[in-house]
């Protein structure tokens, strides 16, 4: 009997992921626009090209209006389902905001051209994904959670298919395994896929990073344990700590029951239309040869390619790159007394900023930085495992009894009247008040150089309250 043929199916990131993995988010909406009709006529399951760190990134260094991003990538893409990354209750921002912000987030960007939203927690709360997630539906949009992939005795199958059943409880569309740090080997994809599977009849996508050098062969056992999609990078800019390439994987599954049916003339033009962007990046600094090699202490500390370069920047400015590995050693400790959270932003900032004052005081919490204190009060949410009780003790000693159980969301009042009232100056339209509500230094930064380039003054000239605008 003939094999069953179960196309997999691709989400391409060039446009989000690749770049802000290797270039630091820098693709500006004027190198996308060209080549988005080829894009379009490729058949991807969606393009994934929003979100993330792109907003923080067109309004702080490549001066341009996220949402008109976004307006002028729907006029391109008729045919193309597109997809962002968010951050749960913290939206695109670094902490919780209120119910009434998450909720018009989500309405604006369903209405200016999102289809799916990648929903995913730092801490995997499902409490702090369930506003964006109702949300979601109720605009008609493709809720997809994100299980946060980590490493850790309580990370079990039985703790991720117990995750997915709340989640296909909660509404959601589909189920993302999100391995930001390449730590998904190829063996436990496919016993992780398999394990999944059997507990939710949700489709399963699969995300990782090249940073530990497996992605391929863990894309490879995923989709043969039954993964529907995957996420993968046009080659330009692929690999190192970002996808692994479109055409490549395109390649591994032709022939097969697996057979993506996409064009590999098509993607050549597309990959021929990036590789100069690829080398002016290389040439210009912005792209840094270290990212795109295989980091094999990824696996050994479970540090994700981001936060290995953090760090090291980090000690740089100590004059202290000697304790590197010190540091190093020092992050999975630090990880089991918050409660072992995933390694995602903001959780891996958290904890290797600790890490680095750990080691550098020559003492175990000597300083705790504002974040740690308010992981261990509860203020991003539940943590799998309890906390170290000897740390909770050093590092917050009679503030323990402040500490919050609700979800944190609970205890905010809603926001968006004030915000509203606080921008009105700047406001051009109804999307520029989520702009402020995330974003407020930057994005005022940001309507002050509008606002002058809309009057034909030099913005570094415009008079501002803060002085000349930084160009």
């Amino acid at each position: 009997m003939a094999e069953e043929r179960k196309p997999v199916k691709i989400t391409e990131t060039v446009l989000r992921d690749a770049h802000q993995s290797l270039i630091a988010t820098r693709m500006t909406t004027e190198q996308m626009l060209p080549i988005i009709d080829k894009m379009d006529q490729v058949g991807y399951n969606a393009v994934e090209c929003w979100g993330g760190a792109t907003f923080d990134s067109c309004l702080r260094f490549l001066k341009e209006d996220p949402w008109d991003r976004l307006r002028k990538l729907r006029d391109g893409f008729k045919n193309t389902k597109l997809q962002m990354l968010f951050r749960g209750q913290n939206i695109l921002g670094y902490k919780p905001y209120a119910d009434d912000v998450v909720e018009y987030f989500v309405q604006k960007s369903i209405a200016n051209g999102i289809d799916i939203i990648r929903i995913f927690d730092c801490l995997n709360d499902i409490r702090n994904l369930e506003t964006a997630v109702k949300a979601c539906n109720k605009e008609k949009g493709h809720a997809q959670v994100a299980l946060s992939y980590t490493l850790g005795d309580a990370y079990t199958l039985d703790y991720w298919t117990t995750m997915a059943k709340k989640i296909e409880d909660m509404g959601a569309d589909s189920i993302c395994i999100k391995d930001m740090a390449g730590l998904l080997v190829p063996q436990k994809a496919d016993e992780l896929v398999r394990a999944l599977k059997s507990s939710t009849a949700l489709p399963i996508e699969l995300h990782t990073h090249y940073t530990s050098g497996v992605a391929s062969m863990t894309y490879m056992k995923a989709v043969e344990a039954g993964c529907d999609i995957i996420d993968t990078a046009m080659s330009p800019f692929a690999l190192g700590t970002s996808q692994p390439a479109t055409e490549v994987m395109v390649e591994a599954f032709k022939g097969t029951s697996y057979d993506t049916g996409l064009d590999q003339g098509l993607l050549a033009e597309i990959a021929d239309y990036f590789a100069p962007q690829r080398q002016e990046a290389l040439d210009s600094g912005l792209m840094n040869p270290k990212v795109l090699g295989v980091n094999i202490k990824t696996l050994l500390y479970q540090v994700p390619g981001g936060m290995l370069s953090n760090l090291l920047s980090q000690l740089k400015e100590q004059g202290k790159e000697d304790k590197f590995n010190e540091v190093l050693e020092e992050v999975p400790r630090v990880r089991k007394d918050l409660g072992e959270p995933p390694l995602v932003t903001p959780s891996s900032q958290i904890v290797g900023t600790q890490a680095v004052f750990n080691v550098l005081m020559g003492e175990r919490y000597k300083v705790a930085t504002n974040e740690t204190k308010d992981i261990l009060l509860g203020k991003y949410g539940q943590t799998v495992k309890p906390f170290n009780p000897e740390i909770v003790e050093k590092v917050l000693g009679d503030d323990a009894k402040n500490a919050i159980t609700c979800r944190p969301a609970d205890l905010l009042e809603p926001q968006l009247e004030s915000i509203e009232k606080e921008m009105s100056q700047w406001k051009q339209q109804e999307e520029d008040v989520l702009s402020y509500a995330l974003f407020p230094q930057v994005a005022t930064e940001f309507f002050k150089y509008r606002q002058a380039q809309q009057t034909h003054v030099d913005p570094a000239k415009a008079d501002t309250e803060n002085g000349a605008y930084p160009v």
